[in-house]
């Protein structure tokens, strides 16, 4: 082969693989040949998954925050989403227990339990998710008012958090779903859920929030009209594929009747899981509300309209991630643990340099970046100087959620429960509360607070990634 065509072939391949990757393999097996191409097949949809996911935000954020009264606005809509992160905790919690069982049952070459286990798992999630969303829309003010909120912004406000409240199943299913397709290896489908949810999302935010002909402005409420609708469209578009028996999963109205036992096994994995992600939103909900307390209605809307952009950044960097979950999964299974090793250690190393050139990017063009999504100078300068300081622990984080993926995809969802507690809630909410209050540091003693303890529970993660228990359990 002469030197012009090798780049030619490398390209080629590259090209290959992205296209295979986008398109979706679930032949593809993730537990023999390149860990590279395993990693690079299931990173790129994923991290376009949740790319999509953050855009949620994002456009909401964009339209509500050139309303008339824009910081009631993108304050409501901030601890609206942090509140929502408990629902987001119980999905997330739910999806890793599906993906990890999925997963292994996939690399054990068993693909009816897989199907099982995933549909036992939508059921847990219906159920807990009914509760949730009938209490969520019935005290929605009560809930903008313990966040923080003045009067004024929550009667503003209160339509749109009753809506997002009220339609957070399809929130629920969203993840849960995605966790399952993702534990099979077809990452691809999770991606186009997403970006179909978005595309109806994007089309709908000005119609509704504006009006267009025939149809009135619905303002703020409009978003959440907008966001719902969007959100649920992907779903329909995730259960066409879930039953339309082509994939490796073949699902059957039989798998539907409650299995006590599989649920009771679910739930011993994601019972950690969840509990782990709702420690780590309660925090972020604690630092919105002591935000909220100590910066006022524009203190708080501008680290909402920050905390935005942060997510929109990092949740690729999750997207990506959750390569390892998939890997370690699937060759525990096929108990290849060293496999499953140099997967995480892949994964890390691509994810370390993505969130390189995202702190930098943040951090040089975050005026223009902030300015984009209000016009109000006071909201800007808090934003600018939240995004600032929480950038810096960018990397760290990138290492952090390898390892929190790598134990949770093993089944292993306690040990990241016990570093998220003593993380967040013994050390990142004492520590805000003393910068913010104590010293008198407001908003800016909350900021500081994110990047250091991210910071403290990456490094007590690699510490108990080195021990190994992760490899030795049993799901």
């Amino acid at each position: 082969m002469t030197e012009t065509n090798r780049p030619q072939g490398t390209l080629l391949k590259i090209f290959n693989t992205i296209k295979q990757a986008l398109k979706g393999d679930e032949n593809f097996d993730y537990t023999s040949g390149s860990i590279k191409k395993a990693v690079i097949l299931l990173a790129i949809p994923m991290v376009l998954e949740m790319l999509m996911e953050s855009v949620f935000a994002l456009v909401d954020l964009y339209f509500v925050g050139h309303l008339e009264h824009s910081s009631y606005a993108i304050q409501t809509v901030g601890l609206t989403e942090s509140v929502i992160t408990i629902i987001y905790s119980l999905a997330i919690g739910i999806s890793m227990a599906a993906t990890a069982v999925v997963a292994r049952r996939i690399g054990e070459k068993d693909p009816v339990a897989a199907a099982k286990a995933g549909m036992q798992a939508i059921i847990i999630a219906v159920l807990i998710n009914s509760i949730i969303s009938i209490g969520g829309f019935i005290f929605a003010k009560d809930i903008l008012l313990l966040m923080g909120a003045s009067q004024e912004a929550a009667d503003y406000g209160v339509n749109f958090t009753r809506i997002m409240m009220g339609g957070s199943l399809c929130i629920m299913l969203l993840f849960l779903i995605n966790g399952i397709f993702r534990g099979a290896g077809n990452a691809a489908i999770a991606m186009k859920s997403l970006w179909l949810a978005n595309i109806c999302n994007i089309i709908l935010c000005p119609i509704l929030i504006n009006g267009f002909g025939p149809i009135p402005a619905f303002g703020l409420t409009g978003a959440a009209i907008a966001t719902t609708t969007g959100r649920s469209i992907g779903v329909l578009y995730q259960l066409y594929h879930l039953f339309n028996g082509r994939g490796i999963l073949k699902i059957i109205p039989s798998y539907f009747i409650p299995d006590f036992e599989q649920i009771k096994a679910l739930i011993k994995i994601a019972a950690p899981g969840v509990l782990q992600f709702v420690i780590a939103s309660c925090s972020w909900i604690f630092l919105a509300q002591l935000v909220a307390t100590t910066g006022g209605d524009h203190g708080s809307a501008g680290y909402q309209t920050a905390l935005r952009i942060m997510m929109f950044f990092i949740l690729p960097a999750w997207g990506l991630s959750n390569a390892a979950s998939t890997l370690v999964g699937q060759n525990l299974g096929a108990k290849q643990v060293e496999r499953a090793e140099k997967s995480v250690l892949t994964t890390a190393k691509y994810n370390v340099a993505f969130m390189a050139v995202i702190t930098v990017v943040t951090f040089l063009f975050a005026q223009y970046i902030i300015g984009f999504f209000t016009d109000d100078i006071l909201i800007q300068n808090i934003a600018v100087e939240a995004l600032h300081i929480m950038c810096l622990g960018y990397v760290f984080y990138g290492i952090g959620m390898v390892l929190i993926n790598t134990f949770n995809g093993a089944g292993d969802t306690w040990t990241p429960t016990w570093v998220n507690f003593f993380g967040f809630w013994l050390f990142q909410i004492p520590l805000a509360y003393l910068l913010a209050k104590y010293y008198q540091m407001g908003p800016t003693g909350v900021f500081l607070s994110v990047p250091i303890a991210e910071t403290a529970i990456t490094i007590a993660s690699i510490f108990l990634y080195r021990r190994g228990r992760w490899k030795r359990v049993e799901v």
